[in-house]
């Protein structure tokens, strides 16, 4: 099953307190023009439900999209972008940086690198940024068709021997992707998948344990 299929916007928030009220949600970030939108378009089977930007930078806000299970999607800006004006840059890095750090039905973070330029300086201060969340982490090397398959195996080896440090203290898997192949769709999906079942046994855990824990009164 397509955990992503049938995906449909719900709306876009440019500030936090904008942000709608969802049960959990999963969210897409990477460097400006690594393949980011071209992978949400792929995952949902939708021609431009994430604008294709030549860009960098096009993603100037928060863009959620409701999936048929009732969790959210979430599309983030695109970091690394040059050229825009200091003000338009100086907001998006607090956005980012606030939701990432601060909101609550974040359960997880897919990180989009490009395969043939992965761990840049500024994937490594995402992964250090998200750190502290305890959250999980899904990599993945998009554009992967660019690549041989003889390079693909040894770019998928050397990113994860990389990020051994990082997954001894954080859940972090990396995997190879192309949105122009079509390859990685079921990897995602099972990941994510799994990320969003935790989180409903946790929910319903919790809800058990606080209706057999009796009130106490002062």
């Amino acid at each position: 099953m397509n955990l992503f299929q049938n995906a449909k916007f719900f709306t876009t928030v440019n500030h936090l307190k904008d942000l709608p009220d969802t049960p959990a949600e999963i969210a897409f970030v990477g460097r400006s023009n690594a393949g980011k939108s071209s992978a949400i378009n792929t995952l949902t089977n939708h021609v431009r439900l994430a604008y294709v930007s030549k860009t960098p930078g096009r993603t100037q806000h928060i863009n959620f999209f409701e999936l048929s299970s009732g969790h959210f999607m979430v599309d983030l800006p695109g970091y690394g972008y040059a050229q825009v004006p200091e003000a338009i840059r100086a907001h998006w890095v607090s956005l980012l940086g606030d939701y990432l750090q601060q909101r609550r039905q974040l359960i997880g973070l897919v990180l989009i690198m490009d395969a043939r330029h992965p761990l840049k300086p500024l994937d490594i201060q995402m992964l250090d940024f998200f750190h502290i969340t305890g959250r999980p982490v899904h990599i993945l090397l998009s554009k992967a068709d660019k690549l041989s398959k003889n390079d693909q195996i040894k770019t998928l080896g050397n990113v994860k021997k990389s990020l051994k440090p990082y997954m001894e203290r954080q859940t972090i898997s990396v995997q190879l992707f192309s949105s122009l192949k079509k390859q990685g769709i079921d990897e995602v999906n099972q990941t994510v998948g799994a990320w969003f079942e935790r989180h409903q046994v946790e929910t319903e855990s919790m809800a058990q344990i606080a209706e057999e824990t009796p009130e106490t009164t002062s």
